[in-house]
This record gives C-alpha cells, structure tokens and sequence, in this order.
C-alpha cells in the first residue's frame, strides 16, 4: 500500500511534534522555514534539489 504525502505535510508533523515534545519554541521554526524559502532562491536551489531527490531515491528504493 502506497500513500502519497506532500512534503510540506510530513515537515509540518515534524515542526508540530518538536514544538509540542521537545520545546522548541514556534518561532525558531518559522525562522527555519523563511531561512529555507530564502536558500531556495539562491545559486544552492539546484544541488539541494538533486541531494533531495537523490535522498528520496534511496529510501524509496528506486535508485538506478
């Protein structure tokens, strides 16, 4: 059985679990968030795009 989640999802559960079980406070992770939409606009968007992808390929197991 397949589910399909998007990834903005399964993040949003991390955020809200170390919020909520670890203390981290909100707005060290809106800080993260921002800091992550501001590094995709940069020279680095295309190598984190492939280390990504290349991460989801190896846990799903579909690597060539």
């Amino acid at each position: 059985m397949n589910v399909s989640l998007p990834l903005v999802v399964v993040l949003g559960f991390f955020a809200w679990g170390a919020v909520k079980f670890l203390g981290v406070r909100l707005w060290v992770v809106v800080v993260i968030t921002l800091f992550g939409f501001w590094l995709s606009q940069t020279f680095l968007a295309p190598t984190i795009e492939s280390g990504t992808r290349s991460g989801v390929d190896i846990i799903n197991g579909s690597h060539d």
